[in-house]
């Protein structure tokens, strides 16, 4: 089993200062060794048309996500990057939390391959979204 470099409320604080974010953009509220849960609080910015979570926003949740869990393998490397990214939007997501479930496909040392599933915390055993995705990681040493 890999071992975490750093804790969820590292994880936390490193991200809102690498963006220099005044508001809480995330929690992480389950980390282990290749898996991650963030939740991301839901705004009325999120909403599209039809009062339903907007690609964008879901698409924000899932890279958080994912930047969260390369982040809390590999240490501070805030210059990985992403790489790759797939998204299929299953059903319309109701305003509410936005729950991304990360977890970790493999991790080489140039590239991180992941999957994510995405829940509304309106109706959190509804998949929403579903994703794929790599990050690009710098070199060490």
């Amino acid at each position: 089993m890999v071992e975490l470099k750093l804790k969820a409320h590292e994880v936390e604080d490193l991200i809102q200062q690498g963006f220099s974010a005044k508001q809480k953009l995330f929690s992480i509220e389950d980390s282990r060794a290749g898996y991650i849960r963030v939740r991301v609080p839901y705004h009325e910015r999120m909403l599209r048309p039809g009062r339903v979570l907007s690609g964008p926003a879901l698409f924000a949740a899932a890279d958080t996500a994912m930047y969260a869990l390369v982040l809390s393998h590999l240490g501070p490397l805030m210059m990985a990057v992403t790489a790759n990214f797939n998204v299929n939007f299953l059903n319309k997501a109701k305003p509410g939390d936005i729950i991304g479930e990360a977890r970790m496909l493999k991790l080489g040392r140039r590239l991180a391959v992941m999957e994510i599933s995405l829940y509304s915390s309106a109706e959190p055993d509804t998949m929403v979204a579903h994703a794929t995705g790599s990050y690009a990681l710098p070199a060490v040493g």
